[in-house]
């Protein structure tokens, strides 16, 4: 009996033994696998950066270029209708005229639809051309296609299979809004919270920081730095400067969901009346010239960061700016112009919270800041890119005022968005899963 428990033991010895080398070779290679797939992913992420923050360099002195050519030669405003047939020319082998083919590399993330390397050229022109003659739109539009086509395409080249190239197009994408924007822990964020609402895809997260930060090394280097906004003297965080700031938080909530209907519909509009893609753009743009030549003023055209600026440094907004760019955006986006629907959020947001600042005795600083985090957030459905862009933008004393605001509106803006290719994974209100898409 006691032979046998001798035997049994010194087998049970025997294997941990065996067990103990198995172990720590496993281990090993674990830990090994780990330290190349870093390495590797460092590599395509600081490539992704180096080459999109070049592109974006290009494409935001550009856009500059372009802006005080306008602001220099008020004239050209009326060749507005030509610049969108050439546009639409240039678009022509696209079998379905979209508004903005930001849904797309949204559709590319979820494995439904390739992205051509083409599209970065023809965003990068079409973009520009709209800047240059006055259409009422943003850059980021053409930043998320830009990052997404190039980063497809680098995916290709790497021969990386199906699943890491999507991680590739996220890089991109915040490569490009990073260089774009200068901000980038926000560009970082965006690309994995944007494509699917309730969900992070945090397999990306190295690769998108990577990405973002030498993006915007690159074009810090050429020049190319972002918005820096100081909104002065701040109330302290107490119930009642809260309490405003949460009404602000449900309104913008309102104004976002006002937005992306405007602009839907606007589209669906222009489609209906004008089927024709060649007539939908050369109405557009005069339009956008008739309601210039009424208003008496240039402030709706191109990006109006200027107005931003006026509205979070000095304080200062007309009352009905923020409608006004809502119209001006709708009619530039759906005659079949490019550009992007975030810096007209910025500017719609930052409007509106300035004049709620001054109703509500709150500094206006201080809510056009909270404003235009809030519609960003409402429009785009990603309230940690929100808080974090607030943060860049505006630095961190007045990050209870932003979280405060971006998470009402968040919750209160529904299941609308700009991007009808974005998924709702989760509910805003439960935890339930709903998957669906955003409401146009």
């Amino acid at each position: 009996m006691s032979e046998e428990r001798n035997e049994k033991t010194e087998h049970k010895e025997s294997e941990l033994k065996d067990l103990v080398p198995q172990l720590e070779e496993r281990f090993r290679v674990t830990i090994w696998n780990r330290l190349l797939m870093l390495a590797r992913w460092l590599i395509f992420a600081a490539l992704t950066g180096v080459i999109l923050g070049l592109v974006g360099t290009a494409f935001g002195k550009g856009v500059e270029l372009a802006t005080k050519f306008r602001v220099a030669h008020s004239w050209i405003l009326f060749g507005l209708p030509i610049a969108g047939l050439v546009i639409v020319w240039m678009y022509h082998w696209e079998r379905k005229q979209e508004r903005s083919s930001t849904n797309m590399v949204l559709d590319a993330i979820h494995a439904e639809r390739e992205i051509p390397l083409k599209t970065a050229p023809l965003i990068f022109a079409a973009t520009i051309l709209t800047h240059l003659f006055g259409g009422s739109a943003g850059r980021e539009g053409a930043a998320l296609q830009l990052g997404g086509s190039i980063g497809n395409f680098l995916g290709k080249v790497l021969r990386i299979d199906e699943n890491d190239r999507r991680v590739m197009i996220m890089c991109g994408m915040s490569a490009a809004f990073s260089a774009l924007f200068g901000t980038p822990m926000a560009a970082a964020v965006f690309s994995m919270e944007v494509v699917s609402v309730g969900i992070m895809y945090y397999a990306a997260l190295v690769p998108c920081v990577v990405a973002s930060y030498t993006a915007y090394a690159v074009a810090c280097r050429f020049g190319l730095t972002g918005e820096r906004f100081s909104l002065g003297i701040l109330p302290d965080f107490t119930l009642l400067s809260a309490g405003k700031i949460l009404i602000l938080g449900l309104c913008c909530a309102a104004v976002s969901i006002l937005f992306c209907v405007a602009l839907h519909k606007t589209e669906e509009l222009f489609a209906e009346k004008f089927a024709n893609a060649y007539l939908r753009a050369v109405v557009s743009g005069c339009l956008l010239i008739v309601l210039t030549l009424i208003l008496g003023t240039t402030d709706y055209l191109g990006t109006g960061m200027q107005i931003v600026e006026r509205a979070v440094v000095e304080g200062q907004a007309f009352w009905g700016a923020f409608l006004l760019k809502i119209l001006f955006t709708a009619v530039t986006l759906s005659g079949g112009f490019k550009g992007g629907e975030i810096v007209p959020s910025f500017f719609v947001g930052a409007t509106f919270g300035c004049i709620f600042g001054q109703l509500f005795h709150i500094s206006p600083s201080l809510a056009a800041a909270c404003g235009m985090a809030a519609v960003f957030c409402g429009v785009t459905n990603s309230p940690i890119s929100s808080l974090l862009i607030s943060l860049e933008m505006f630095g961190f004393e007045g990050a209870p005022f932003f979280f405060l605001a971006v998470a009402v509106s968040y919750m209160q803006s529904g299941y609308y968005g700009l991007y009808r290719s974005q998924k709702i994974m989760y509910s805003k209100v439960k935890t339930k899963f709903i998957n669906r898409n955003a409401k146009e």
